[in-house]
Parts: structure tokens; C-alpha cells; sequence
């Protein structure tokens, strides 16, 4: 596998943020009287976006998902940010990537000033040329568009066949191949099980060393 330009989800690939993202959910929640005390139940919002999970797993129409979203931000942006950990050799993976030249990206579903922060408080942000996730407003709601731009800011002559889409989730494989990327899926995130291969992901890793080891070459 030789590819130079590489684009990376952020929750569940580069950091778990399970505690942060479903005490955030857990707290959207309870403002509709809703209360959820088994966050394990609340996996599902990590990775989608959080308009799309609100109605799909608790019925919100569009309205009281838009309400939802803003009552998840009160407890996400102070606090739940930073109830999150990066991957053990995650940083030592992309230090050694950038040593081999090649040009890294961040394609999250996560709204960028959001993804700005956690990048930088890892310490993690200088190994990214780009870093591209949704607008506060939802601008950029789907992978595909958030793919998209993040392809664009890396250069209107990218090398397609050249260039791979990391992710935990069916909706990295699917923004990736939208653009004809390769795609390869990780398994340390919160993937269902056997929904990166229903999603035909190209390569399927288990650790990140695995990852490490196969995107260096």
C-alpha cells in the first residue's frame, strides 16, 4: 500500500471520546426528560452525525434535534471536549508517518473548532496539513462533503489512486469511496460488529500498530 496523502476521522480512529461524547448525549437527553443512565447505549452517536443519531435512535423530528444539538454543546464544550484519550501510539504513528512524507489530513463529522481543540490538546495538531470537519451552523453535515473539502484543501490535483480514507465507522468507508479512495477501517473504534466489512472497507486493522505498519509503506 503506497499512498502519500492520507485523511483521518477523528472519534473512535485517532481518540476515544466515548465518555465525552455519551455524557454530552446524556445530558441533551435528560433536557427532553429523557433519562439515559447506561452510556454503553449511547455508542451509537460517536461517529454520525449528532442531528442524524437524535432522530434515528430517540425519534426527534428535525426541530428537537436542532435543540438537542445546542443543549449537547452546553455540556460538550466546556467539559466533554476533554473526557476523551488518545489512542496509545498514535502520536508516535503519525510522527513517523510525516517523517515519511506524507501528507496528513483530519476529515471529521466533529465541528473543526471543536477538532482544533482536541487535536492541540493532545499535542497532536503539527502533523496535519488540513483539518476539515462540520460547521457549528451544519455546513458540511455528511462525510461525503467533509471528504470532499478536506480533499480540496489538500490540492485541486490531488492523486486520487494515491489517497486513503482512515475510519472506525460505515460512514468514513462510505465518504471515502464516494471520491474513489481507498478506505481502510479500524477496529479499536465503535464499529457494529461486521459493519466495516458490510461497508466494503478496503483494509481492515485491529491495532494501531497495524495501522502503523501498513500505512508507512
Amino acid at each position: 500500500m503506497k499512498y502519500k496523502y492520507l485523511l483521518f476521522d477523528l472519534d473512535g480512529t485517532l481518540t476515544d471520546p466515548k465518555e465525552g461524547i455519551t455524557t454530552s448525549v446524556q445530558y441533551a437527553l435528560k433536557s427532553f426528560g429523557i433519562d439515559e443512565p447506561d452510556l454503553d447505549k449511547l455508542e451509537p452517536f460517536i461517529g454520525p452525525p449528532l442531528k442524524d443519531s437524535f432522530m434515528k435512535y430517540y425519534g426527534f423530528n428535525e426541530e428537537q434535534a436542532q435543540k438537542a444539538i445546542v443543549k449537547y454543546r452546553e455540556w460538550f464544550s466546556p467539559t466533554g471536549i476533554f473526557q476523551n484519550r488518545i489512542y496509545p501510539g498514535t502520536a508516535q504513528m503519525l510522527a513517523a508517518l510525516k517523517n515519511e512524507g506524507k501528507v496528513l489530513a483530519v476529515a471529521s463529522s466533529k465541528p473543526t473548532v471543536f477538532v482544533e481543540k482536541i487535536l492541540n490538546h493532545f499535542e497532536i495538531r503539527q502533523y496535519f496539513d488540513v483539518v476539515v470537519g462540520s460547521e457549528l451552523n451544519g455546513v458540511r453535515g455528511s462525510k461525503e462533503e467533509v471528504v470532499e473539502e478536506a480533499l480540496r484543501q489538500l490540492s485541486a490535483s490531488i492523486d486520487k489512486e494515491h489517497t486513503a480514507m482512515i475510519g472506525d465507522r460505515e460512514f468514513d468507508v462510505f465518504g471515502g469511496k464516494e471520491h474513489g479512495l481507498t478506505t481502510v477501517g479500524v477496529t479499536f473504534g465503535y464499529a457494529g460488529e461486521g459493519e466495516l466489512e458490510a461497508a466494503g472497507a478496503d483494509y481492515i486493522v485491529n491495532t494501531v500498530e497495524e495501522l502503523r505498519r501498513l500505512l508507512i509503506q
